[in-house]
C-alpha cells in the first residue's frame, strides 16, 4: 500500500494549470496556493530548469506547486507534487514517489478509472474533462455536471478537482457539485485581467454552496 501525503485542503481552491514557470511566479505573487505546471513537449530545451524554478518557487511562497508527468525529475528536484495521467501511472515508479514523500494527483475520466487509482490512496483525484476542452487531445467524452457530482461522491474522503474547459460561466455550478478544487487553463491564461480572474474564481469558490440540498459553508 502506497503512502501519499495529503494535500492542504485550505489552499486546495483555484487550480490553475500552466505550461511555463514564468506562469507560476506571476500566479503566486497573486496568492495561488495550488498550481501545476504541464509542459507538453520532453524534448523541450529548459524542462530541467522550468522544473528546478517551479519547485523553488513553490518553496518560497509556501505554495503546492505540482509538476505534471515528469516524475524522474520531480524526485530528483524534490517536489511537493506530481500529477499523472491515467497513461502514465501504470509506468511512473509509485512506490518511488511514495518513498519521496510526494504528493500525487491522478487523472481520471470515468468512473470505472475512479475507482481503480483511488485504491492507490492518491493525494488528490482529478475529475474530468467535464466540458469540451481544446488544451488537450482527449479520447474520452466529457463527463458533464450530473456525472462529476456522481463521481464526487464515488471519490469518498479522497480529495477532489474538477478540470476541463471550466469558465467563469460555470465553475460555480461546478463548485456546486462538492469538488474540493478547480482546475483551469484558458480561463486564466487567456484571461484579459488576470488579478480579476483570479479574484472572480476565488469569490466563487468562497461562497456557501448545497451540498445534499444543505446549504454549507466550505471549509
Amino acid at each position: 500500500m502506497f503512502a501519499f501525503p495529503r494535500i492542504d485542503k485550505s489552499k486546495f481552491g483555484l487550480y490553475p494549470v500552466v505550461d511555463d514557470v514564468s506562469w507560476i511566479e506571476v500566479l503566486l505573487k497573486l496568492d495561488v496556493k495550488t498550481i501545476q505546471l504541464r509542459i507538453k513537449n520532453p524534448e523541450q530545451t529548459d524542462l530541467e530548469q522550468q522544473i528546478i524554478k517551479a519547485i523553488k518557487l513553490g518553496r518560497e511562497y509556501d505554495a503546492q506547486v505540482f509538476i505534471n508527468d515528469y516524475w524522474q525529475l520531480a524526485i530528483k528536484h524534490k517536489a511537493f507534487g506530481i500529477h499523472l495521467g491515467q497513461e502514465d501511472i501504470e509506468i511512473a515508479d509509485l512506490q518511488a514517489i511514495s518513498d519521496a514523500s510526494i504528493c500525487l494527483g491522478l487523472s481520471t475520466h470515468d468512473d470505472r478509472e475512479l475507482l481503480k487509482v483511488k485504491a492507490l490512496n492518491p493525494s488528490y483525484l482529478a475529475l474530468g474533462h467535464i466540458f469540451p476542452t481544446p488544451t488537450k487531445d482527449m479520447p474520452s467524452q466529457p463527463q458533464g455536471l450530473t456525472n462529476l457530482a456522481k463521481n464526487q461522491q464515488l471519490a469518498g474522503d479522497t480529495p477532489t478537482v474538477a478540470i476541463g474547459g471550466i469558465d467563469l460561466s460555470v465553475a460555480e455550478d461546478v463548485w456546486q457539485t462538492g469538488v474540493d478544487s478547480i482546475a483551469v487553463v484558458r480561463a486564466i491564461t487567456q484571461a484579459e485581467d488576470i488579478p480579476q480572474a483570479v479574484s472572480q474564481f476565488n469569490a466563487i469558490i468562497a461562497k456557501p454552496r448545497k451540498v445534499n440540498q444543505q446549504e454549507v459553508i466550505h471549509e
